[in-house]
């Protein structure tokens, strides 16, 4: 198979298909929610929120696993070994969205709010840490409702 072909045959792929375009809409629908809520936004902002931002409304996580592994189970079969694999990523991925992520942007935005106060009645200089936005289960939950829908539209309707 020429490499060609084989990229041909990723792109054709409807596991592919519904992943790829649950992330997209997840994001662009990220973006979106970002321009309308935030007022006086600039363009560049609202790309970077769309490419790069971690965290908002719908979380593109959930959408990716969820649609990954409806599509696999729907197109390989509930008892394939492949399901069981995507199944378990899901829970693993969904469970750190939810959980770790979403602790440590709350730790680090606790400890950057400390480390100002302290810097500022002593003198000492304080380097912020990164503020890492995990998902509520909302975003959550819708990510991981859009990217199914768009694996069963992936599956049964193209």
């Amino acid at each position: 198979m020429m490499p060609s072909e084989a990229i041909m045959s990723v792109i054709e792929n409807k596991i592919f298909q519904a992943t790829a375009v649950s992330w997209f809409i997840a994001q662009f629908l990220k973006m979106l929610i970002y321009v309308i809520t935030h007022n006086n936004i600039r363009l560049i902002k609202a790309i970077e929120t769309g490419i790069w931002s971690t965290g908002g409304m719908p979380s593109s996580h959930s959408a990716v696993v969820c649609s990954l592994t409806a599509s696999v189970g729907l197109i390989e079969g509930p008892s394939s070994n492949l399901f069981v694999f995507s199944l378990f990523f899901a829970f693993v991925v969904l469970r750190d969205s939810l959980g770790v992520r979403r602790a440590s942007g709350i730790q680090a935005k606790a400890l950057n709010n400390l480390g100002k106060l302290t810097a500022g009645k002593t003198g000492i200089e304080f380097n912020t840490v990164k503020e890492i936005e995990g998902h509520s289960p909302l975003e959550v939950v819708a990510g991981g409702f859009l990217g199914t829908v768009l694996a069963f539209c992936f599956c049964y309707l193209l």
